[in-house]
């Protein structure tokens, strides 16, 4: 399938297909590429610090494998508990991952999960590996969403933008895959210069956490609503409003990060106090 995907105001048009190239018949898409090397590039530079700070990259690759198929996993269930449609009556759809259906925030929560019972049963310093993930999961992102741009899928409300985005040659919309890669890249920019300020494991996680969250928190909330997971629908017939599932979770995260990276600095306010 191919989708003409312009931007009017900066004079640019592209004819994508979703499909990179076929192989004995079977389509390989451009989604399935681009996320893989949002992977690859992610693993790699969590490998350079893992280095640099003798983290054993035996561990990593353990928790990239790991994280990996628990992230597809988590994706998965967090897309089809609030969207059972995609099963379409049949449990056996849940593994036709290649006909979409996944969401972000169930991805990181299941490859987290993967990472933190490993790093117990290791023995590891599991806020220190979190630190080192931070990286790669942000450098993952940026890459990944640019899936949305060749899709033509996951986009916003309608916009007069000068960034507006025209697919198939309807009125411009925001491109929030562009948003939102932009965002990721700036969170990355930003923790890899707060590592010089670190005091304690667990900041550059929850820095990760907490800047990722409050983008998607207002990104959210441009999205069409065909790309909204919803906790409370439109026109539920009880509630007069509507939530979407990864505000929420977005703002928990938000709250949760904020209070436990005060927390942390307060603690180590206090270590300084006492050392005086």
């Amino acid at each position: 399938m191919t989708n003409n995907i312009a931007f009017p105001s900066l004079g640019l048009s592209f004819n994508i297909n979703r499909t990179a190239f076929t192989i004995f018949g079977k389509e390989i898409y451009w989604y399935a590429l681009i996320i893989a090397l949002g992977f690859i590039l992610g693993l790699l530079y969590v490998l350079h610090i893992a280095k640099k700070q003798n983290i054993n990259t035996d561990n990593i690759y353990d928790i990239a494998i790991g994280g990996l198929i628990f992230g597809i996993l988590g994706a998965r269930i967090y897309y089809v508990i609030f969207d059972r449609s995609v099963l379409d009556g049949n449990f056996l759809n849940f593994f036709k991952i290649w006909e979409g259906g996944i969401a972000i925030y169930g991805g990181i929560i299941g490859a987290a999960i993967f990472a933190l019972i490993y790093c117990r049963r290791k023995k590891l310093d599991t806020l220190a590996i979190f630190d080192v993930c931070a990286y790669g999961l942000l450098i993952g992102q940026c890459i990944g969403r640019w899936g949305n741009f060749v899709n033509a899928e996951v986009y916003g409300t309608a916009t007069g933008s000068f960034l507006g985005m025209s697919i198939n040659g309807d009125a411009p919309v925001h491109p929030l895959f562009l948003y939102e890669s932009l965002w990721n890249l700036i969170g990355f920019i930003l923790i890899v210069l707060l590592r010089r300020f670190k005091k304690r494991n667990g900041q550059i996680f929850f820095s990760y956490i907490l800047w990722y969250s409050t983008g998607r928190l207002f990104l959210e909330g441009m999205r069409q609503n065909d790309y909204i997971l919803y906790l409370i629908p439109p026109e539920n017939g009880f509630i007069p409003f509507s939530v979407g599932i990864s505000q929420i979770v977005a703002l928990i995260a938000i709250i949760s990060s904020v209070i436990i990276l005060v927390y942390m600095h307060k603690s180590d306010s206090q270590i300084v106090d006492a050392n005086k």
